[in-house]
């Protein structure tokens, strides 16, 4: 136990204890699972590492309610926001203009780490922040001294071009060098480098550690099909629906293909496009079957005869850590994140990917690519057990970062 001061506090008898360790998250949630997703697999790393250690992970992702969290680990649900067509983005809810609710997200989010006090403090992706919000509290903390700072970032952010301007413009650049203790890339120095073009300083660039990818485990088991499947996830499904509709083309268009397949369409693919769905997979007749949302989906991955997936950085780690023979369908708007993970991870013998230029998005080229699973190399073959320490990386530097404080 420590007063606000840091030092260690006397209990009722006159002894001084060590307070418990605390680490705040805050993840960058706009739209999607992905930020929430990595920021709970951390969190439970940590907390499992220490049964001391607490975490509570700022989030303003719609859903956060519907996941599990473990022991000794929380939430704060931000406001939502919305992202436009355009680029810019709304309130989801209290009839508050943008600005007004940035500066009530960034009130809430200072508010709960001056109460909390945290040791560690944990920022996914963005140095400042969704539209700066981050920013009076970064300020605030590096005041104070007490609180050590990491940006998280994963291993491909976008094409180096294109990621400059985009932090120049939010002065993001400005605050990593400034305001964070270390950056930590949750993958291999060896297949990519997110940074690369950014023109960090050296010093800042000293402080960056490549942790590698973040294992996934089966945390909440579940029953899976006795049958064999392939699992069909477009990861959050806000942007899975040419994905979904080409793989429903395949099975329509081929009545002898198989497996089977089990689709997860994700939270956010709904409404009339989810419908439509439906009504299609009803006419398979069982030859694929659909759920919504499950958050118990490393069950299904374990269980799989394959995968076809989109390339989010959490799909990704989970096709390694289960060791999943994956086709991989990338997007390529408005980032070419995925496609650049999932071109490096064909490079490396790890999975297909399915490229609208070289492939061609029709019917009979995923009817190709789920036949030619089964004489896919599993990525183990190509050396993807090396890649996967990022969590036992996470919880050592964690340390080393709270025993400085």
């Amino acid at each position: 136990m420590q007063d606000r001061a840091g030092k260690p506090a006397e209990t009722c008898d006159g002894q001084s204890s060590v307070r418990a360790s605390r680490t705040m998250f805050y993840s960058h949630d706009t739209f999607g699972l992905g930020h929430l997703r990595r920021s709970r697999a951390l969190a439970s790393a940590l907390t499992a590492s220490d049964p001391g250690t607490s975490a509570i992970i700022l989030t303003g992702s719609p859903i956060a309610g519907r996941f599990t969290f473990p022991e000794r680990v929380d939430h704060v649900r931000l406001p939502g926001v919305s992202k436009l067509p355009d680029g810019s983005y709304v309130s989801q809810t209290l009839g508050l203009n943008i600005d007004e609710t940035t500066a009530l997200r960034s009130g809430l989010i200072q508010t709960a780490i001056e109460q909390y006090d945290p040791d560690l403090l944990i920022v996914d992706k963005e140095p400042t922040g969704f539209r700066g919000e981050l920013l009076p509290t970064l300020e605030w903390l590096a005041s104070r001294g007490t609180t050590r700072c990491v940006l998280g970032l994963r291993d491909v952010l976008d094409e180096a071009s294109v990621l400059r301007a985009e932090w120049e413009r939010k002065g993001a650049i400005e605050a990593a060098e400034q305001f964070y203790d270390e950056i930590w890339v949750y993958g291999p120095r060896s297949v990519y480098d997110p940074t690369e073009g950014l023109g960090l300083s050296q010093a800042t660039r000293d402080r960056m550690y490549w942790t590698g990818y973040l294992r996934r485990e089966v945390t909440d088991a579940a029953e899976t099909p006795e049958n064999p499947y392939v699992l069909i996830t477009p990861g959050g499904g806000g942007d899975g629906q040419a994905m979904v509709s080409l793989v429903l083309s395949a099975y329509e268009s081929d009545p002898t293909l198989k497996p089977d397949a089990i689709l997860v369409y994700g939270p956010f693919l709904s409404g009339d496009v989810r419908d439509a769905f439906d009504a299609r997979v009803a006419a398979l007749n069982g030859r694929v079957t659909a759920v919504g949302f499950d958050a118990r989906i490393e069950t299904l991955f374990a269980g799989a005869q394959g995968v076809v997936c989109m390339g989010g950085y959490n799909t990704f780690c989970e096709v390694l850590s289960f060791d999943q023979r994956a086709v991989i369908v990338p997007r390529t708007v408005p980032r070419l994140e995925q496609w650049i993970r999932a071109s490096r991870a064909e490079e490396l013998g790890l999975v297909r990917m399915l490229d609208e230029k070289r492939d061609g998005m029709t019917p009979a080229s995923m009817v190709r690519a789920i036949r030619g699973l089964p004489a896919q190399s599993k990525p183990s073959e190509a050396g993807a057990d090396g890649l996967l320490d990022g969590l036992d990386v996470v919880v050592r530097r964690a340390g080393a970062l709270v025993a400085k404080r």
